[in-house]
């Protein structure tokens, strides 16, 4: 609707590349067949009309209009021949092959035409937890009672900031979350729900607790309040009342925790005023280390509420009456931290090349995440997103948003043109900011052609993003169920690499259908040719309007089963991707389009004139009179000459890329070395 500020739907019924293309090319090869057939039946006509009155000066007879109905059928035929009837079934085949072939890759795909789109996709947006790195999170550092430890396991831990910790983690966390010791000696320890508690959860096994004991004490329907996460908290808080007393503890995003703290346990668990310079101190010095090494840090902090006149220690807030419990602002703030928790999320093994592969193939590949700049910085850099010496850029939320907005707070999307062509990593993004990532990119004139944007996304407000990219995929594993509604493919694996699978697939679709119009439109060309010299010299069809029905709907039933149905091969990352205004038909197809053609036509132009005269065919004499149409064991020949050179053509039109060996299974480098060249 034209008052929506996210018109998802208008998006989703536009025509893909190939659709749109293809819809061109059959307009074009109609209007050519349409004049052809048109010229072909006034050239019979008025040849026939020529000989009978005015040369053989015979009669207007009623049986004349039985050779104008026969010119007609040729007419028709050579229509039938120019417009290829399979083509629509070709794709509907590749792409129908390719989604069930994509199962096996990883890749549940929901809407056909986005197995095709991938594959001219040009920008590839993606999360960083669970799609480029494991999403089994584990907590390798920590700064406690003011030391920074770099091992999990904390020394001279306080005993009062120790059972805060294991209190705070256990409770301020989803009940559903769990993690449990491998059975195997060495093994990794399981992990169930949320990755980020999960690492906690484990933090507390390792201080040698049971958190099952401690939500046994404290069960899920005895806690007073719970604040959940969400991408705007960026964290959460759980409300405990201990008799008259309200503890509240909290966790997440570590600037924003220590942000809201004011005092912090330091050494010995003593209590500790904790200043903005404090807060300066612990981001150079704790948090920035932390991310560099590419760990997410979270934060844990808590605060007591107690009745009036009962205030024994700072760092407690009294109150008399009921806490307008609804005031976050109010209760999140004046909180006392507790400790800072480094969590490790190592990059997938296989991830740094997909994205290498990727990168070659002309795509650009840029990472969202909620995880602060330093964390996705060096994340990035594991990758290869972010590489040493180039002119790309990492932006947060924050500095994004203020360099692409006006003055009225509105996206200017000149502003936002000058940011994305460089963006490589968004930090600390809201959904918002993925959605007008997306949208800007996709809206942007400074490229040649329009970006075709893929986004990866896991959580219900990532759906708008999903919806207005070309491309939505969808984690299968750690998706909610209204991300995969609004995505089009969904990775039942959550892994980056499958993208790369289905950027395969996408060009495999794209050029399976161009070997199917190779070897389509020279079957075309020569049958409308043949029928219509034919029909000039002769007066008649060599090929009738049955047979090249025969042509059109088997045989090249046939051919499009065995041209959509090849497998994908890497050398399709090898080169850029085609674009939305390249043409399908390439001038390599066109020069082997005319090849074939021009070869296929001598030899039936040879059958068609000489062939009669050939003894070792001993074909009886033409009909004598050509406007009898009956079947010839002459036009029999031409006719099978015909479909065996179109089955042997059907092998050469498995290449189109100009590669020689034709019957390799897959092009190498060596075959096509300009091609790379060629697109970059």
């Amino acid at each position: 609707s034209a008052s929506s500020p996210m018109p998802v739907e208008e998006e989703k019924v536009s025509k893909s590349v190939l659709q749109i293309k293809l819809s061109n090319l059959a307009i074009q090869i109609g209007y050519i067949g349409s004049v052809v057939a048109l010229a072909t039946v006034i050239i019979l006509v008025v040849r026939f009309c020529i000989n009978e009155y005015m040369i053989n000066k015979q009669p207007v007879k009623a049986a004349d209009l039985s050779h104008l109905v026969n010119y007609i059928i040729i007419g028709v035929t050579v229509l039938v021949i120019a417009v290829p009837e399979g083509l629509p079934l070709a794709i509907t085949l590749a792409l129908t092959y390719s989604v069930k072939k994509m199962m096996l890759d990883n890749n549940l795909v929901r809407h056909l035409d986005a197995c095709e789109t991938m594959g001219n996709a040009t920008t590839i947006c993606s999360d960083k937890t669970g799609t480029l790195t494991t999403n089994r999170m584990t907590a390798v550092q920590s700064y406690i009672n003011g030391t920074f430890n770099k091992q999990v396991q904390p020394k001279n831990l306080d005993s009062k900031t120790k059972e805060l910790i294991i209190e705070g983690i256990c409770v301020n966390s989803g009940y559903s979350s769990n993690t449990t010791e491998s059975t195997t000696p060495g093994g990794q320890r399981t992990q169930v729900g949320n990755k980020t508690e999960c690492a906690l959860l484990g933090l507390v096994l390792d201080l040698g607790t049971n958190f099952l004991d401690v939500r046994a004490k404290h069960p899920e329907e005895s806690l007073f309040k719970v604040y959940t996460f969400n991408s705007a908290r960026k964290s959460m808080m759980t409300v405990l009342k201990l008799g008259d007393t309200y503890r509240v503890y909290a966790k997440g995003a570590s600037e924003h925790i220590l942000a809201r703290s004011t005092f912090m346990l330091g050494a010995g668990g003593a209590l500790e005023p904790f200043t903005k310079e404090n807060l300066a101190r612990m981001t150079r010095e704790v948090i920035e280390p932390m991310a560099s090494d590419g760990l997410r840090t979270i934060g844990l902090s808590y605060k007591d509420f107690v009745p009036e006149g009962k205030k024994q220690h700072d760092n407690e807030e009294e109150y008399s009456g009921e806490i307008n419990w609804e005031d976050e602002e109010f209760v999140r703030n004046g909180m006392t931290a507790i400790a800072v928790i480094g969590i490790q999320d190592p990059v997938r093994p296989e991830v740094p090349a997909a994205i290498a592969k990727v990168q070659n193939a002309g795509i650009t590949v840029r990472m969202v995440t909620g995880d602060n700049i330093n964390t996705a910085r060096s994340i990035a850099t594991s990758c290869g997103i972010l590489k040493p010496g180039e002119d790309f850029i990492a932006l947060e939320s924050s500095e994004f948003n203020a360099r692409i907005r006006d003055d009225q707070g509105n996206v200017d999307q000149n502003k936002l043109d000058k940011i994305w062509p460089r963006l490589r990593v968004l930090a600390r993004a809201q959904p918002t900011d993925k959605y007008i990532l997306v949208k800007g990119i996709i809206d942007s004139k400074v490229s040649k052609n329009r970006e075709v944007v893929a986004v990866t996304g896991d959580g219900t407000n990532d759906a708008p993003a999903l919806k207005k990219a070309d491309v939505g995929f969808a984690m299968g594993i750690a998706g909610t169920d209204v991300a995969k509604e609004a995505s089009d493919i969904i990775l039942t694996d959550d892994n980056f690499t499958s993208i790369v699978k289905a950027v395969m697939w996408g060009r495999n679709v794209y050029d399976s259908i161009a070997k199917f119009l190779q070897f389509q439109l020279t079957v075309n060309v020569v049958a409308v040719t043949i029928a219509f010299v034919g029909a000039c010299a002769i007066s008649d069809s060599p090929l009738k309007a049955v047979q090249m029905l025969w042509v059109n709907l088997i045989m090249d039933t046939l051919a499009s089963l065995a041209l959509a149905t090849e497998m994908p091969t890497e050398e399709l990352l090898v080169r850029r991707p085609y674009g939305r205004t390249k043409s399908l038909i390439s001038r390599t197809m066109v020069k082997n389009i005319a090849g074939h053609a021009i070869y296929q036509l001598i030899i039936l132009f040879f059958l068609l004139f000489w062939g009669t005269k050939l003894d070792f065919l001993d074909l009886p004499p033409t009909n004598p009179d050509p406007n009898s149409h009956l079947p010839t064991a002459h036009y029999t020949i031409i006719f099978n000459a015909f479909v065996l050179m179109t089955l042997c053509n059907e092998i050469n039109a498995r290449k189109i890329h100009g590669e020689r060996n034709i019957f390799s299974v897959s092009g190498s480098r060596k075959e096509y070395p300009g091609l790379l060249a060629k697109n970059r």
